[in-house]
Parts: C-alpha cells; sequence; structure tokens
C-alpha cells in the first residue's frame, strides 16, 4: 500500500508509488549527504546570536535524527576562536531563536518539544548546564527578547488555530489536545469573533518564574520588541486574521497596563520594528510586499516623543534587517540588484556608510540573508556566507576585515557540487518597454545549448540570490543531467527599490509577463539554450506565473506549477489573505472586467500545449489546494494536453517534509526528463 504521506495522483502516465523510482533513491541519498541522519552532526546554522563578550556564538542548528519529516533543530555554541560547535540540547523535537541573557549568564530559546510548531519558553544556565521551562502560555510562542536589565524576557505567543505565514508552510497550528476532544461531528467556525485565534505579547519574569499577559483584548500583535524598561513597540493590528497583517501600523504599549498610543500608520507593510536602547526612537521597516516576513524597503525612524517620523537614506537599498548597536547607530542588511549590502547609519549625521557588499557570495538566511552583531564595535558583525557552488563559511568582520571561521556542511557534498563543473553567473537583459532586468543562470558542464528550466520566484516582491546548491537535491540533479537553470528577477523584485516594486503592484501577469520571455529570448539569442527544451516551475506567485505563461505563450516543452494561484475569484474566496488579493491586482471582486477574471489562467486553458505537473499541498492556507485543482480540471476539460495533478496530504505552502520531498523531486525531474530530456535521455 502507499505510504501515508505519498500525494493523491489525478491524471494519467503517473503511478501513485515513486519509492522505487531513481530519482527518488538518488534525491533521499543527496539529502542524506547533506543532512547526514543519526551522525549528531551540524548540517547547518542559522538565528547567530554573539555572547556578550564576542568569544563564543549561540545558533539554531540543523541536527537531523532520521530522514522522516522536517529535520530537528538544537541549540549550539560556536567557538569564534577555533570554529568549534558544541551541541547545548537535545531530546524531542526542535530547539531555536536562542538568545544570550545581557549579562551573557543564560540563554532564552524556544522548544516544542511536547507538540511539533507548539514553542514554549526555555531558559538554559552557561555555567550550571540547569535547563528550566517557562510556564504556559495561551498558545504557542513565536519570538523572544530579554529585556536590557536581564530580569524579564518578552514573549510574543499566537493563539492555537493560528496561520503560520507563507513562508513558514501556511498551515493552521492546533493544540493536539483539543482537536481530539472536538467531536468528529463538529463543525469549524469562522467570522466569529470569539472563535478566532489572536497573537498577543506576554513578559516572563525570570526572578519569580511568573508571566503575565501585557496586550489588551481587541490588540493583534504580529510582532514586538523592547522600548526602553516600560514599555514594549508592536506591530499590531485590531484583527487577527493573517489577511488583516496588511494594515497593521505600530504601537507603543505600556508594560504596566496595556495602555497604547498609535506611532505610525503607514501607507504599504511592515516589518523588524526595534527601538534604540532608551525606547525614545523606533526604527522600522516599510514595504510593498506580498507576504507577511517578506518585507525588503525604506528605513523610517519614528521619534516617540513628538511622533514624527523621517525617511533614513540607507544606500539606495532595499533593507531587509536592522539592528541598534547604540542609541544613534543602526547596522542593517539590504539588498540592491544582484548585490547584499551591510551598512550603518548614522542617527546623528543622517547618512549610512557601506560596511560589506558582495553579490556571488551573500550571508545565509531562510528569507533574507542575516548578519549577526559582534563585540563592542558598531560595525563589527558575524554571519554565514555562501555561494551557489560555495558551502556557507562562518566569518567574523571585524576592524573593516574579514576572518574566515569554519565551513559548515559536508566534505563529500562540497565535492560533489565542485564535480558538477556548474558556471553561475548574473545575467541582465532588457524587457520590450527598455526596463533593465537581472537574473542569476547556472549552466551544466559542456557546451550549449542546453535544455534550460526557468525557475519561477515567489512573492511576487522577493528575490532570487545566490544560495549553496548542496542543499537542493532538485537543483544538484537537474544540473547533473544536464539542466542550465534560469532564476529570474523580474519588474516587482526586491533589491531595486520602492518605485521598481510597484511595477508589478496591479499588473501581476501584465508586463512582468514579457520579462520572463525576454529573457528567455536573450538566452536563445547568445546561443546559452535549446528552444525546443524550455521548461517552467515555481512556487506560489511562481507557481501562478508558470500557470500564466503557458496560456499566453506555446514555447515550454514542460511546466511544474506548484502552490500556485490560477482563478483569482476563488484564490480571493478561499485563501486566508484576501487582502493580498485586492492590493495587488488594483481590482475589485465583483468587475467580471477586471483583472480577478482577465489574469487568471483557467479562462485561458484552451490555449495551452504545454504538458503540466500541478503540485500542491492540502493544508495550504494561502494558495489552498483547490487553486491547483481548477486548472488541472481546466486543462483536462478544454484541450488534450497531458495534466497529472499531485496533492500531498500533510504538506502547506510547499513540499518541506522527508520522505514527501523525496517523491516530489523524483516527480518533478521525471516530468522534465520525459518532455525535454537532459543530456542522458537513454537514462529513461
Amino acid at each position: 500500500m502507499p505510504i501515508a504521506l505519498e500525494p493523491c495522483v489525478s491524471g494519467k502516465m503517473m503511478q501513485n508509488d515513486f519509492r522505487g523510482h531513481r530519482s527518488f533513491i538518488e534525491a533521499q541519498q543527496l539529502t542524506s549527504a547533506w543532512l547526514r541522519p543519526g551522525s549528531g552532526e551540524a548540517s547547518s546554522l542559522s538565528q547567530l546570536m554573539a555572547s556578550p563578550d564576542g568569544a563564543t556564538a549561540v545558533a539554531t542548528a540543523v541536527v537531523c535524527e532520521a530522514l522522516q519529516g522536517q529535520p530537528s533543530t538544537r541549540i549550539a555554541l560556536v567557538d569564534l576562536a577555533t570554529g568549534n560547535i558544541e551541541l547545548l540540547t537535545r531530546g524531542l523535537g526542535s530547539d531555536s531563536s536562542p538568545k544570550w541573557s545581557p549579562d551573557g549568564s543564560s540563554i532564552a530559546f524556544l522548544s516544542d518539544r511536547e507538540q511539533a510548531h507548539v514553542n514554549r519558553l526555555h531558559i538554559l544556565g552557561i555555567d550550571t548546564g540547569a535547563e528550566h521551562a517557562g510556564p504556559q502560555v495561551d498558545g504557542f510562542v513565536e519570538s523572544l527578547e530579554w529585556s536590557a536589565d536581564g530580569r524579564f524576557v518578552l514573549l510574543c505567543t499566537a493563539g492555537f488555530g493560528s496561520d503560520l505565514a507563507g513562508a513558514q508552510g501556511a498551515v493552521a497550528v492546533s493544540l493536539e489536545r483539543d482537536a481530539e476532544a472536538q467531536a468528529d461531528w463538529a463543525p469549524t467556525v469562522e467570522g466569529a469573533p470569539e472563535a478566532s485565534p489572536w497573537r498577543s505579547a506576554w513578559v516572563y519574569d525570570v526572578g519569580t518564574h511568573r508571566v503575565r499577559r501585557v496586550t489588551l483584548p481587541g490588540i493583534n500583535v504580529w510582532q514586538a520588541s523592547w522600548a526602553g524598561p516600560d514599555h514594549i513597540v508592536a506591530i499590531c493590528s485590531d484583527q487577527p486574521e493573517e489577511t488583516r497583517w496588511y494594515t497593521a501600523d505600530v504601537r507603543l504599549i505600556a508594560v504596566e497596563n496595556g495602555d497604547f498610543r498609535t506611532l505610525f500608520k503607514p501607507d504599504d507593510q511592515l516589518n523588524c520594528v526595534v527601538a534604540s536602547p532608551s525606547g525614545d526612537t523606533v526604527a522600522v521597516i516599510e514595504a510593498v510586499c506580498s507576504d507577511r516576513n517578506l518585507v525588503a524597503g525604506d528605513l523610517r525612524l519614528i521619534d516617540v516623543a513628538s511622533g514624527e517620523v523621517t525617511s533614513a537614506a540607507t544606500l539606495d537599498a532595499d533593507v531587509t534587517q536592522l539592528i541598534w548597536r547604540d542609541e544613534d547607530t543602526l547596522l542593517f542588511g539590504a539588498g540592491q540588484g544582484p548585490d547584499y549590502v551591510a551598512g550603518l547609519f548614522d542617527r546623528q549625521t543622517g547618512a549610512a556608510r557601506e560596511l560589506w557588499r558582495d553579490s556571488r557570495r551573500q550571508p545565509s538566511g531562510m528569507i533574507f540573508p542575516e548578519i549577526a552583531p559582534l563585540g563592542r564595535q558598531a560595525a563589527d558583525f558575524l554571519c554565514l556566507v555562501e555561494a551557489f557552488s560555495a558551502a556557507p563559511t562562518l566569518v567574523a568582520y571585524e576592524g573593516g576585515a574579514e576572518r574566515a571561521i569554519r565551513t559548515v556542511g559536508a566534505p563529500e557534498v562540497d565535492a560533489r557540487v565542485q564535480a558538477l563543473g556548474v558556471s553561475a553567473r548574473d545575467f541582465t537583459w532588457t524587457a520590450p518597454d527598455g526596463l533593465a532586468l537581472h537574473g542569476w543562470l547556472i549552466t551544466p558542464k559542456g557546451a550549449g545549448p542546453h535544455p534550460l528550466i526557468m525557475h519561477v520566484h515567489g512573492g511576487p516582491v522577493w528575490y532570487v540570490r545566490p544560495q549553496y546548491l548542496g542543499r537542493s537535491a532538485l537543483l544538484q540533479m537537474a544540473l547533473a543531467a544536464g539542466y542550465a537553470l534560469f532564476l529570474p528577477n523580474p519588474r516587482g523584485s526586491s533589491g531595486r527599490g520602492q518605485k521598481f516594486a510597484r511595477k508589478v503592484f496591479g499588473d501581476m501577469g501584465g508586463r512582468d509577463t514579457y520579462d520572463y520571455l525576454s529573457g528567455l529570448d536573450a538566452l536563445e539569442s547568445q546561443g546559452v539554450i535549446d528552444r525546443a527544451r524550455i521548461g517552467v516551475m515555481g512556487t506560489s506567485y511562481g507557481g501562478y506565473i508558470t500557470s500564466w505563461l503557458i496560456t499566453q505563450d506555446r514555447r515550454f516543452a514542460a511546466a511544474v506549477p506548484i502552490a500556485p494561484v490560477t482563478h483569482w475569484v476563488s484564490q480571493h474566496l478561499t485563501c486566508n489573505v484576501p487582502t493580498f488579493c485586492e492590493l495587488f491586482l488594483s481590482d475589485k471582486l465583483g468587475d467580471p472586467l477586471g483583472q480577478y477574471f482577465t489574469r487568471s489562467p483557467i479562462h485561458y486553458a484552451e490555449r495551452v500545449r504545454t504538458p503540466t505537473l500541478h503540485i500542491c499541498g492540502a493544508l495550504d492556507k494561502i494558495t489552498p489546494a483547490g487553486q491547483a485543482l481548477e486548472f488541472h480540471k481546466a486543462l483536462q476539460g478544454s484541450t488534450d494536453v497531458e495534466t497529472v495533478l499531485l496533492t500531498y496530504p500533510h504538506e502547506g505552502h510547499g513540499i518541506r517534509s522527508m520522505p514527501a520531498i523525496f517523491d516530489f523531486t523524483a516527480r518533478v525531474m521525471a516530468w522534465f526528463e520525459k518532455h525535454m530530456p537532459g543530456r542522458t535521455p537513454d537514462r529513461l
């Protein structure tokens, strides 16, 4: 019988059980080589934080126990002189988000040992090794931050039933015992305020081991940090649903009684709200953006006393990270075209200076590159840097110079990546309307023209940056099979300023369509790619564009839309972010001549001649599984093109868990090899 994690397959020519397929086995082997299950070795590090004395750093380390589910994470201590990694936690579940206490004696972190995704505060004494869990709160903890005096820990929590952000999988997190107690015939309830889970802020007293709620009912807290000893500053909305994040504002909240004052009502979206040590100045990123946490844009400074909001110059780059180093100095990370830039903003002069810039190598990070402050010098920081063909290396930037500490990963994986002999470069071209564009081109060994897979990023306001190929079995397998990879950053992408990002606003599937197609034209004119073997794939907005492009152009030999939008009307009515649809379509649901209809791929299904493999997760709240189903059915009803639908029963937004990810990789490779063979068609 098929294993429980296998997808439901609709359509012809694809068997239900792919476990014996050569690509399934290869994906499993490549993933195993990177994760090294059961070895106790850290395969990657993230969420770095240097100790107050600058001698060590704490990090979240991926330590895989078995090729099942998602890899576990542990809290690790890294010696910044030797690079030695020591695991501080073990056991069930995952540990993450480590934060040093101000005196360096303790580490606070989150752990979901009792149930996946249900994080609880834990505190570990460095000298004693003693660990204790904080009290239970109403929901699960999403973030934590020590107060400056080390007496309290600020906790941001989400009520049970809350949705994770799209980048986290867009699934709802419920308490298992509550679900088990619910009668199997009872309905789920939407629309009733008392049934909606809220996000709130709490303060844990380290001395008394007690926790109390800070925010009042009716305030939903998406993100918060300390603003001096008596206040917190938070990104808030008056309603709890995920879609309300798009219109959230910045509020100053009194810790004692929850009284608040609204500091800033933005035109666009917000992220990374942080206050100076005194709490007198608040910094926040404002940007037009498509998903919570995918925010890259402009720095706003808010004077708490006067309420004055000013814009700060940040080297003409899209800011993604903010860290106060002292009362007047902000360390920031930003994207600028193909480059990553680390900079320092001086509030007294109103000027920023560049500390570090690179395009080929960039700091690691799940959503955007991440850096961590190091020592007492404002310009010093710590990060992992990586490139397409270079494994992440822990680097200290001190006194204007880099110091490599250690490489993180498996030597055999790096040897395999080097053996691929790929070439990666920033590729530029011009759109039909004259707009200059860029993306990343990765070509395999051998002379072209190559068969090509164009991989479209999500968002649409996000971007592709160099990330190590050794972490992706799919990309390694595609390059080994002779496929080139084109990773475009079209109009609407991050890193080119807010004016550039807005070019997709109200025009999704409009002029950006020709950004992709003209990029392919440029590659063909240069002899890089084989026009007869061009494939396209992408997730989320990338899934939408994949579905859309094959209705607008017949050059594609194969398509793989993942977690797509294919019908904007039903997307608006069934997803958890209808505000996104309204904002980015700049339209109203009921306009039969508007973009809800004219930009929906299902209305052009009869044009499609491209074999299409639709992929979705049954638990996805942001692009529900019905979107893939609708386009699959539309193709079945209006064309003879081969169409297959895969619905993974335990996945959300994107396929993330093992062994489902092995199955996904095998089926995607089989699809491209069938319809546009690489250099080894004899393997089919």
